[in-house]
């Protein structure tokens, strides 16, 4: 078998998922300090996901669930990967264009249908202005995540996981120059994101024709891999499908209060930043690897993998969630308040990352989870599930909403994701040994628990002593230093103290991966 190195390429996609992450909580620090919670925030925010949405149903999502198990295959079985890719990436830009243009007409009705909170004052007009600029990003970051697909599936992480790293760069820089020159903020910010696109695109397209991975554009065409591709996407299409519907949800019932839109995202962007690092990490290199395992009928090794995902998972976000349940306020107060974010902002969207911090867990097992039934082409079972969790979804955040308010939605997305996480956990049962995790994940996986709790007791009592100095203008990014620094030091030793990791594991996979 032509082998993947599971926490080698784990730890590459890591790497530039945490970079591409931290600039993007730099973007977040820059558009609340030079925009701020308000009217232009939501419209910007809800204009943006429109595209990242319909990406995520089609591209990241749906297609790449369908395409990179298929591609996998091909290529561990030297059959014709390349035309397979080809007729794929003209496919899907065929789609895609169709989708571009009906939205650009559409878009007062795609605002309605996504935000109707919004219809009754300027947030309004000001997202379908800003939809019509961004919306076309989706072309170029979809025809990106192909490319992304096969390069994965081959072996190669680097520049897909790097590519991801452009569009924060063009942003920031953009929204400092604007703010530099005197020019509008948002509309520096607006116009940048097809450009950065159009970026991303290209470093992946060049990366792919080195590794081997020749695509040109041609006439879409139905041939029977194609037919095949699309009988394994149209279920987990619909099952992108759902769970955007659970983000609209949210949405929907955030729009009704006065800056929830804008506070939500905050939030949802601190813990995107362990999900991205680790979860989107572990589900970019274990689909591919579980595809070839089960070609070659290896087992033992796909269980292995399976296992080690995740260990390393649980290893790295349990402490991340305590982490973000603990210290929510000092992170967002030292990272967002500036500007025009002020103290009660941050108290806010606080208590949105904590809620958050609750279901991280689970959004980082469902990425570890689903490559099973990926893997098979099975996408219709994801698909049940993803149903029960859009109920559960919508009846927590519609439900809870007259009476929590805007924190709603936040509730009902941590609830639904551990939802799934059960319905996957024994769904996968059937699948027999493999989807099984062995003994070494069973010994660590409550030790890692517990030294995660012992980190945040040691969190709290650092807080408490460095109180006053988080209180300070200058002082609290020297204490926010401290502060995490103190908590990675708890962890590790009470991690190596219980028995939940060994400091050697992490420090071979770095020599793997370093040869």
């Amino acid at each position: 078998m032509k082998p993947i190195r599971l926490i080698s390429g784990i730890l590459t996609v890591g790497f530039w998922t945490l970079a591409s992450r931290v600039l993007g909580v730099v973007r977040e620090i820059l558009i609340l300090a030079y925009i701020g919670p308000g009217p232009v925030m939501d419209a910007f925010v809800a204009a943006f996901r429109l595209p990242n949405m319909f990406r995520r149903f089609f591209a990241e999502g749906a297609f790449n669930a369908a395409f990179v198990p298929i591609f996998s295959k091909k290529y561990e079985g030297d059959e014709d990967a390349l035309a397979f890719a080809r007729d794929a990436m003209n496919g899907l830009a065929f789609v895609l264009m169709v989708i571009t243009g009906l939205a650009l007409v559409f878009m007062p009705a795609l605002v309605w249908a996504t935000a109707e909170g919004f219809t009754e004052d300027a947030r309004f007009g000001l997202t379908v202005g800003y939809g019509r600029v961004i919306f076309p990003y989706i072309l170029f970051i979809s025809l990106a995540a192909l490319f992304s697909g096969a390069l994965n599936a081959t072996g190669h992480f680097a520049a897909a996981a790097a590519a991801p790293v452009l569009l924060n760069i063009f942003v920031i820089i953009a929204m400092i120059a604007g703010a530099v020159i005197g020019g509008e903020v948002i509309l520096w910010l607006v116009w940048t994101i097809p450009f950065a696109g159009v970026a991303q695109l290209a470093l992946v397209w060049i990366a792919a024709e080195r590794a081997g991975v020749r695509v040109r554009p041609a006439r879409p065409r139905l041939t029977p891999d194609m037919t095949r591709l699309v009988r394994v996407a149209v279920p987990a299409a619909l099952a992108g499908g759902v769970m955007q519907v659970n983000l609209l949800v949210g949405q929907q019932v955030a729009s009704q209060f006065d800056k929830a839109v804008g506070w939500l995202y905050a939030a949802d962007r601190l813990y995107q930043l362990p999900l991205g690092v680790v979860g989107i990490a572990v589900g970019i290199v274990l689909l591919p690897d579980l595809s070839r395992r089960l070609e070659a009928e290896d087992d033992a090794g796909a269980r292995h993998a399976f296992s080690r995902a995740g260990e390393i998972s649980l290893a790295l976000t349990v402490p991340a969630a305590v982490a973000l349940i603990v210290i929510p306020l000092p992170v967002v107060s030292v990272l967002f308040e500036r500007g025009a974010t002020g103290p009660a902002d941050s108290a806010a969207i606080a208590v949105a990352v904590a809620i958050y911090g609750l279901g991280l867990p689970a959004f980082v097992l469902q990425k570890v989870l689903q490559p099973l039934f990926f893997a098979r082409e099975d996408t219709r079972t994801p698909f049940r599930y993803a149903l029960w969790s859009m109920v559960v979804n919508a009846v927590l955040a519609v439900g809870l909403a007259p009476v929590l308010g805007w924190i709603a939605p936040a509730i009902a997305t941590s609830a639904a994701g551990w939802v799934m996480v059960v319905m996957l956990g024994l769904g996968g049962r059937r699948l027999g040994e493999v989807a099984h995790f062995d003994d070494r994940f069973r010994r660590r996986a409550w030790r890692i628990c517990l030294a995660s709790v012992l980190m945040g007791v040691a969190l709290w009592g650092t807080m408490l002593a460095l109180g006053p100095l988080l209180s300070l203008n200058y002082w609290r990014y020297l204490a926010l230093v401290l502060l995490i620094g103190a908590g990675l030091l708890a962890y590790a030793l009470a991690g190596q103290a219980v028995g939940a990791f060994r400091l050697s594991d992490f420090r071979a996979a770095f020599r793997r991966n370093a040869n």
